[in-house]
């Protein structure tokens, strides 16, 4: 299977990052291009908003604003670690906005965190990942919160180099 293309939403969160730096190390031997996905959700109320806040066009303008500065910054932090971005930014419910970018530019792999909820927060919240893996044109790749990375995934800049006995440990037979 060839790599071209993997979609890593992120939600700027550690574990977002972690599945970015992965995604980055499996697309290594294939040359893929990476496209970052940040989805703004827009809040909706039933109710009239008498209480003088910003109204809800308002807010979202200034959240798509502040999305849009934060991955400008992503894109000059990883440009300086020689890793191009395309940035991506979407409004709407993220599981359906993640699937239909991955159907419009082609992904070949979907690389995302879980935040790794189980019981009544799983069941109130809802998974994002799980209706990603359950929708997305392509596989999708998830890593949960605390699971170690391989070496190369971790940014070491020093490899561990192979153990070889020495003659004082080397076991005869």
């Amino acid at each position: 299977m060839m790599i071209k293309r993997i979609l890593v939403p992120i939600d700027f969160s550690p574990n977002s990052f972690r599945a970015l730096d992965y995604a980055i190390e499996v697309g290594k031997p294939f040359k893929a291009r990476l496209s970052v996905l940040y989805v703004v959700e827009p809040i909706y109320y039933a109710v009239p908003d008498f209480t003088g806040s910003p109204a809800m066009g308002e807010l979202l303008t200034e959240q798509m604003g502040t999305a849009r500065a934060q991955l400008a910054r992503l894109e000059r932090q990883y440009a300086k670690r020689r890793v191009k971005l395309q940035a991506l930014l979407e409004t709407g419910t993220a599981y359906e906005a993640i699937v239909e970018t991955a159907k419009q530019i082609k992904a070949d792999l979907i690389a995302m965190a879980t935040h790794g909820r189980t019981g009544m927060s799983h069941l109130l919240l809802g998974s994002v990942a799980e209706r990603v893996v359950r929708t997305a044109p392509c596989p999708v790749l998830t890593l949960r919160p605390g699971q170690r990375l391989p070496r190369a995934a971790s940014h070491s800049r020093t490899r561990a180099k192979p153990r070889t006995p020495s003659r004082a440990t080397a076991t005869r037979r």
